[in-house]
């Protein structure tokens, strides 16, 4: 009965000295944060990938611009010869601008869906690229939890993991296919 006694105490004294060892621990930050906007356009990929993207649109808009100033040539040439085109052959040729008008618009809005169709694939492509070096970075790290800096009010800057995630993300994904 004794023996009972005297291991309960001994119990209780080693829970103590677990506590106050623990409690006089420094907490580990387990909740670190990292800026995936900054690396979407700031990774190497991700910087290729937005030039790319940029230049075909620039190229494309100057394409439809240059149809565009066609367009309006077109149309003065017609409001020019108004007078001595019967009026069927006036309304065939307002109607076949107006067509050509229509084209380009659809051509437009073709090209700006195709551009941001391209966007949302290389954003899932640099997504399915940094989530396995996150995990293993937090594997590594002891981490809990990583959040979008976005999401954040306030934080400590020595909790921001946004360039080492760049580092390892620029050594393994080079360049982005832009499908």
């Amino acid at each position: 009965n004794n023996f009972l006694e005297i291991m309960k105490h001994i119990n209780k004294l080693i829970i103590f000295f677990l506590v106050v060892f623990l409690y006089q621990q420094p907490l580990k930050a387990e909740t670190y944060f990292l800026d995936f906007k900054s690396i979407l356009n700031n990774s190497d990929a991700g910087k290729k990938a937005n030039k790319s993207l940029k230049d075909q649109l620039d190229q494309s808009i100057k394409k439809l611009k240059d149809r565009e100033k066609q367009l309006q040539k077109e149309e003065k040439d017609i409001i020019q010869q108004k007078k001595v085109l019967s009026p069927e052959d006036y309304k065939k040729k307002i109607s076949g601008l107006r067509s050509k008008v229509s084209k380009l618009q659809k051509d437009r809005n073709s090209i700006l869906e195709t551009v941001a169709k391209k966007r949302r694939n290389a954003r899932q492509q640099l997504i399915d690229a940094i989530n396995p070096i996150v995990k293993s970075y937090m594997s590594e790290k002891k981490i809990k939890l990583v959040l979008d800096k976005k999401s954040i009010l306030l934080g400590d800057d020595k909790l921001d993991i946004t360039n080492d995630i760049m580092k390892q993300l620029n050594n393994k994904l080079k360049t982005i296919n832009l499908k």
